[in-house]
């Protein structure tokens, strides 16, 4: 029996990273955890309840009502308190408050045991953007995915519109910059790759040629 990895999936928002995470679990039929959904799911609620960001202890009661259906296909949903917010919580307002929130260690601490619990029997593909430094640092295969920020800002454009959300091109952008900027230099889990990690640049390249690079080092590494 082969053994079910644990493959980890970085990078900042744009970069392909979910696509490709999702893409390929679907494949190899591994759960597919994106760990920037459980954020953003707190962000929305927090939103919804008017909790403040340096409110440790009202985030931290969020956080111990999260739960995530454990399922090896489709998209990923979460709950809060019992309500799928999954679709709700797509927007840019949303992510930038999520960001804000992923650099709290209240809530970092207190869905780090609900990440790796997911993780724990392997056979799992997870992205987000401390899981090759911070969650998984023993994880079987690690990647960093990245790509040149008008790019990234030009895909999220077109996702968000795709969705029917009105957006500008201009703010997309700008937004990207500041969660960039505010990422890479939190103190708590900065985005950055892992020492071991394969990092592709995945500006100008199609989707499904990424997905097959990353296919084919995890066969290699099996």
């Amino acid at each position: 029996m082969k053994k079910r990895l644990i493959i980890t999936v970085d990078g900042p928002a744009g970069s392909g990273k979910s696509t490709v995470s999702r893409i390929l679990a679907e494949r190899i039929s591994y759960m597919y955890l994106d760990t920037g959904l459980l954020y953003r799911a707190i962000a929305y609620k927090a939103m919804q309840r008017g909790i403040s960001i340096a409110d440790d202890e009202a985030l931290r009661e969020l956080c111990d009502g999260i739960n995530i259906p454990l399922e090896t296909d489709g998209d990923m949903r979460v709950l809060v308190d019992g309500e799928d917010v999954s679709d709700n919580v797509r927007t840019e307002e949303i992510g930038m408050l999520a960001s804000s929130i992923s650099a709290v260690s209240a809530v970092r601490d207190a869905l780090l045991p609900l990440q790796r619990s997911a993780g724990k029997h392997g056979g799992i593909v997870t992205e987000g953007r401390d899981m090759g430094t911070v969650v998984f640092p023993n994880a079987d295969v690690k990647f960093f995915l990245d790509a040149d920020v008008d790019e990234r800002a030009r895909r999220r454009y077109e996702q968000l519109v795709e969705n029917g959300g009105n957006a500008n091109l201009d703010e997309v952008k700008r937004g990207l910059e500041t969660r960039d900027y505010r990422d890479t230099r939190r103190a708590t889990a900065p985005l950055k790759p892992a020492d071991d990690s394969v990092i592709i640049d995945t500006t100008g390249i199609d989707i499904e040629e990424v997905v097959r690079v990353v296919g084919d080092r995890i066969g290699a590494g099996r």
